[in-house]
């Protein structure tokens, strides 16, 4: 990961310099402003979905458990890209450490891939929970939670591995000025001064699982929950039901919605896939213990037991 960048030794790590949102100066102090409060509510907000789970037994449920692993991985890209992304924000130096990058390169992609299979894995979950109400807790046994979320997270690190790996692999022949304002695989491919067919290609393979088959196993289950949820004779039951999918199916959208249209089709102006990119890093994991929570029943009498159990230790101490 060595090069030779304005004739220093080739002994030292490079920096790589991230222009971010350089070309718009004017954006950069508001920019800081709303992503810094947001980076403050993600942490609260996903620490405190994780928190929950483990110490109220009634969210001991698979929904649960594949939230709380949504809410790690939010963790995860949240704190692998903003501080950085704020540093460079707030201060005149743009640059991050070429470990940094190579970090930033494997997480993101990682995280990425993860929460593409974690999300069709949930879908499955909730297809299970109104199409076969009588069988969950049989078919969702702990032991299949935990291998279908293992699986996901594997794959994404697999994926990961690979594609940074032939990523970091190419030369780059002293180029290390990036038009983003992370460390992103498909960024760092554009630095090459070689031949990227074999990149880019394995890039695209490598997107069909999570980028095209897993939003398809979305909709597969979503299609038949649909279909169980027109059936069902009463008002209510077809309510209850459409309340169980509607908080993920928001968290699909927001997330496959900007993933694939980044991925998928390539965006006109980098100022463009920057916003997009902003999307997905910033926006989706502070949303997503939002959704989650504001529409729940469990974690709404979860937090008011807590908040009460707090009361009454502090009214017995006085």
């Amino acid at each position: 990961y060595m090069d030779t960048v304005d004739g220093e030794n080739t002994s030292s790590p490079t920096t790589f310099i991230l222009l971010g949102f350089s070309e718009h100066p004017w954006l950069e102090t508001p920019l800081f402003g709303a992503i810094l409060v947001s980076y403050m509510l993600t942490l609260l907000g996903n620490s405190s979905i994780i928190l929950l789970s483990l110490v109220d037994p009634r969210l001991h449920t698979p929904m649960y458990f594949f939230l709380d692993n949504l809410s790690v991985l939010d963790l995860c890209v949240t704190c692998t890209i903003v501080p950085q992304l704020l540093a460079n924000l707030w201060g005149p130096e743009k640059t991050i450490a070429s470990w940094g990058c190579i970090v930033q390169a494997y997480f993101f992609h990682w995280t990425g891939c993860t929460e593409c299979a974690l999300l069709a894995v949930m879908a499955f979950d909730r297809y299970v929970a109104v199409c076969k109400p009588l069988q969950y807790t049989v078919i969702m046994s702990p032991r299949l939670c935990m291998q279908t979320a293992a699986a996901a997270w594997a794959s994404g690190l697999a994926n990961s591995l690979l594609q940074a790996t032939l990523t970091f692999q190419l030369h780059r022949c002293g180029h290390h000025t990036l038009d983003h304002f992370f460390c992103e695989v498909p960024v760092l491919i554009k630095l090459a001064c070689s031949d990227t067919t074999a990149n880019d290609l394995s890039l695209a393979v490598g997107a069909v699982p999570f980028a095209l088959v897993a939003p398809l196993l979305v909709f597969i289950s979503y299609a038949l929950i649909a279909r169980a949820v027109l059936r069902l004779p009463s008002a209510e039951g077809r309510g209850k039901a459409l309340s169980t999918c509607s908080s993920h199916l928001a968290v699909v959208i927001m997330y496959f919605g900007p993933a694939i249209y980044m991925y998928l089709q390539p965006p006109a102006s980098s100022t463009q896939a920057k916003f997009t990119s902003l999307f997905y890093c910033v926006i989706t994991p502070l949303l997503n213990p939002l959704i989650y929570t504001l529409r729940n029943k469990d974690v709404k009498r979860a937090w008011r037991r807590i908040l009460q159990s707090q009361g009454g230790l502090s009214l017995s101490s006085q």
